[in-house]
């Protein structure tokens, strides 16, 4: 613990949820038919959705919780070309045009957002902002020299290699992009639902798909066992819900990072900064009551992989209180977003053999201009336009660097973690827990979870995921139960936080 740990709010809070006065829809209560189904009712599937019925389409959206509750409701919200140090990485892997066209298809969802929020004069708290990325470190200076001149080399609008930054933090260099963006993720969407749902288009909460069956006309089952036939589908649930051809789960890293929304003492300078070491500092403001809130976020670790994640939000304290002094943290809240092999997002037809059914995951999260530039890359191959980065973001493509090697390293931990917690039998018991303390456990000579609310109450649940039977592990920062093997996520009594896990823990009976 440190001096300033007081300051931390007691339960995660995402910022964007608690500011943007959100509509509520129904629940699914019957079968429907439509031109496109989209499941998921994140920036991707309300944007496509938006699109899609913009162009004429019967369009309905699904989705498993409240609408903008997942990753795009606990974001950063930066829209910007400016993805860490990637684009020397890209043209090493996979040449200068394609890494050309990934920056390019980034810039074009960020105009995206800068046009539309203009011409319909949307109030989202849009800023356009320089983004650097800067290092202190002698071992990084060297790849973001490498950095800088991929952006020379993709002739990257505005860039710039800098000396001194505007924030006061150690940095030996930076480079920086200027004029990319920020804005409130949740009022600009709130926007175009209900311009959506002006036009005809169906929105429906707490709806879960659980089942899908491919053909010239798709359906998708909900949890409820009803069936939404459609002509085209778009599945844009973070981890595709449906997965049996694409085998994403194996394709893909998922990683945890945290942030917290400070009131500060010194001013900000207005910008949006990323360190190039580890761990992660990433700076950003938006507005709060008329002032300033700093967001301070990083530390990303594979989901599942880390018990004590509180220690991340204490060392974003520390930080914040390093730099700019703390006065209060109103908010502070994580996220996780998968990453591929390639660290190119998979967007483009669910599996080889689908022509009318849909995918869009794994923006490496930086899902702000990924996720509106996988909304119009979907949105044009449903109504059968061209696209010039369809290509580039196939997910049945593959590339033998670096996705081999990779690939076997993610799954091989997998299979360790799977094995491993089948022989772990601890010596806790939930009756030793104290309020707000959770833990694996032993109950009737099986591992089990426990956690002990604020009022006293156990709450014990069946620690196996109800994915592929990972055994969960405690998150202590979020008091939840998370799968070291591929991200998925419960609530200490057992409801799905994030997939791709589609059902429930079981409940265990002590008594």
């Amino acid at each position: 613990m440190n001096d300033y740990t007081s300051k931390l709010p007691r339960f995660p809070e995402p910022y964007w949820r608690k500011t943007a006065d959100l509509p509520t829809f129904p629940k699914l209560k019957e079968d429907l038919k439509v031109d496109v189904a989209v499941v998921g009712g994140g920036i991707t599937g309300l944007t496509s959705a938006y699109l899609l019925a913009k162009a004429g389409a019967k369009v309905a959206v699904i989705e498993a919780g409240s609408l903008l509750n997942g990753t795009t409701g606990h974001t950063t919200a930066k829209v910007t070309a400016q993805h860490g140090m990637i684009y020397d990485e890209l043209i090493s892997h996979f040449g200068e045009a394609k890494a050309r066209l990934y920056y390019q298809a980034n810039y074009d969802a960020m105009q995206f957002v800068k046009n539309i929020v203009k011409d319909q004069q949307i109030d989202c708290d849009f800023t356009e902002e320089d983004a650097y990325i800067y290092t202190n470190s002698d071992k990084e200076m060297e790849k973001l020299l490498k950095e800088f001149k991929a952006y020379e080399k993709l002739g990257v609008a505005g860039s710039e290699y800098v000396s001194e930054i505007p924030i006061p933090v150690e940095a030996m260099a930076a480079i920086v992009m200027r004029n990319q963006a920020q804005f409130h993720p949740l009022k600009f969407l709130k926007h175009l639902v209900e311009r959506f749902t002006e036009m005809g288009g169906q929105i429906f909460e707490n709806t879960t798909a659980v089942d899908m069956e491919e053909g010239s006309e798709p359906v998708v089952t909900t949890r409820d066992n009803h069936r939404v036939r459609c002509n085209q589908m778009i599945i844009s649930t973070h981890f595709p819900f449906y997965d049996l051809k694409g085998f994403y789960f194996s394709r893909m890293q998922v990683n945890r990072s945290y942030v917290l929304a400070v009131k500060t003492e010194k001013e900000f300078p207005g910008g949006m900064y990323i360190n190039a070491e580890t761990p992660t500092r990433s700076l950003r403001y938006t507005d709060w009551n008329g002032e300033k809130l700093v967001l301070f976020g990083g530390d990303s670790h594979i989901t599942g992989q880390e018990e004590n994640t509180h220690q991340y939000y204490e060392a974003l304290e520390a930080f914040a209180a390093q730099t700019f002094g703390v006065k209060e943290i109103p908010y502070r809240w994580s996220a996780q977003d998968p990453t591929t092999l390639d660290k190119i997002p998979f967007v483009g037809k669910y599996s080889s053999s689908t022509e009318n059914i849909f995918v869009a995951t794994g923006y490496r999260k930086w899902g702000m201009s990924n996720g509106i530039n996988a909304a119009i890359l979907m949105s044009d191959l449903v109504l059968k336009k061209d696209n010039p980065y369809k290509e580039l973001f196939e997910p049945q493509r593959f590339h033998a660097q670096p996705d081999v090697a990779t690939f076997v390293a993610d799954n091989a931990l997998v299979a360790k973690e799977l094995v491993k917690g089948k022989f772990d039998r601890p010596s806790t018991k939930p009756e030793s827990l104290e309020n707000e303390e959770g833990a694996v456990v032993t109950v009737n000579g099986k591992r089990a979870g426990a956690y002990r609310d604020e009022t006293g109450q156990l709450h014990v649940v069946d620690t196996t995921c109800t994915h592929m039977g990972c055994e969960l592990k405690w998150n202590n920062g979020e008091r939840s139960w998370d799968c070291p093997c591929h991200g998925s996520r419960f609530s200490y009594k057992g409801d799905v936080l994030e997939g791709p896990a589609e059902l429930p823990l079981q409940k265990v009976d002590l008594e």
